[in-house]
């Protein structure tokens, strides 16, 4: 497999750096797009149609290549490999059907390939103009696939308009659809690893009341009133505090104890008025266990460069390509060390790299299992098999 990256600021731009990416005689089949809701996507689809290639394709919250990280442009990673080692698939979600959907998706998966690995891309925003629950995608995928088999992946941005996000093929599109990037396990091997950086603070929490998304009681008392005082806010709430989130809660989020040991960050979006309760941005049921959060410190970076220094000498083997999905909320958060980071893994596998800024990941973390993840930086690489 080759592979190499490009960016631009326009379709004119991306149509000469392709060109550019030719002359050496290089002749990819896939390019992998992740492109701001501002350019676009239709000329873009048609350009690389017009080379032959096949699209797989995502919207984005800021777009990344190897040494160019940029906002409101272009990202793509261009694959030179064989057809007969991979499909893309695509289904549509508008019937609000996930398990319809995510079943036809990995049955097509299945036919094709005895053995699948995916790289898949669902919807940032539901129907409801809500993050989608991307919690439930995956369950459903793994449910389908098998819990052994591999994905990666992340949920479609919108530029932070947080209003409708989209996922597409050369010929499909849908503000409320899956595309995923199946490729077949025994030729072409996936390996990687999702991190948040997210450390806990203080004693575990307990939701003692809610319903959905509305998240009322924390410990038999208000998690408003909660959440507020940990944030150093006055236990009485005014309407200035009801403009926290704007500022803060993605910057303090939940870590949230799940299954083998593992943890997952949900997010406060904002306070429903009418309930006085914290709307979070993934359901969070009666008698889950979770922390408050300190975030990431300078350390960050080195411990997701260290765990992934580990995996490739356990593995002791190469990338043809990297993909990153970095949660949008780590740009804000980490500053300039989110650049640090995305480069940090490009640099130690040596290798062409694209990726964006999304709503939510989809990876594994260091040994555990197939999991939706929020807060994190999840890579893998692709290296074909001898």
């Amino acid at each position: 497999m080759k592979s190499k990256s490009i960016s631009g600021k326009s379709t004119e731009d991306i149509k000469k750096k392709l060109e550019d990416s030719l002359t050496d005689g290089f002749a990819p089949t896939i390019a992998l797009v992740f492109i701001s809701v501002k350019q676009d996507r239709k000329a873009i689809c048609e350009l690389l149609d017009s080379k032959n290639m096949d699209v797989f394709g995502a919207t984005s919250c800021g777009e990344f290549i190897n040494g160019h990280q940029t906002e409101g442009e272009i990202a793509i990673l261009l694959l030179e490999l064989a057809k007969e080692h991979y499909t893309v698939l695509f289904e549509n979600m508008e019937d609000g059907n996930m398990d319809n959907a995510v079943s036809k998706l990995a049955n097509n998966a299945l036919k094709q390939f005895a053995n699948p690995s995916l790289i898949v891309c669902g919807p940032g925003i539901n129907q409801k103009g809500e993050h989608f629950e991307g919690e439930k995608l995956v369950k459903s995928l793994e449910k389908q696939l098998g819990a052994e088999k591999l994905f990666f992946g992340g949920m479609a941005g919108d530029d932070w308009a947080l209003k409708e996000t989209f996922v597409f093929t050369n010929t499909k599109e849908s503000n409320y659809g899956i595309v995923a990037l199946a490729l077949n396990g025994d030729k072409i091997s996936l390996n990687g690893m999702a991190i948040t950086g997210w450390k806990p603070m203080g004693i575990a929490r307990t939701v003692t009341k809610s319903e959905g998304k509305l998240l009322l009681e924390i410990d038999g008392k208000s998690a408003v009133e909660l959440y507020l005082k940990y944030l150093g806010k006055s236990d009485k709430i005014t309407e200035k505090d009801f403009k926290i989130f704007e500022d803060l809660a993605i910057e303090y989020p939940f870590l949230v104890e799940r299954d083998n040991n593992e943890t997952v960050i949900k997010s406060p979006t904002k306070i429903d008025h009418a309930t006085n309760a914290l709307v979070m941005d993934n359901p969070m049921q009666e008698g889950t266990k979770f922390w408050f959060t300190q975030p990431p410190e300078f350390d960050i970076v080195e411990e997701v460069i260290e765990k992934a220094t580990q995996l490739k000498t356990d593995l002791g083997t190469e990338a043809d390509a990297l993909l990153i999905f970095s949660c949008g909320g780590r740009k804000p958060i980490l500053g300039p060390m989110v650049t640090d980071e995305n480069e940090g893994l490009a640099e130690l596998w040596n290798t062409p790299m694209a990726g964006f800024f999304t709503y939510g990941e989809f990876g594994r973390v260091l040994n555990g299992r197939q999991n939706f993840h929020g807060g994190a930086c999840c890579w893998v690489t692709l290296k074909e098999k001898e």
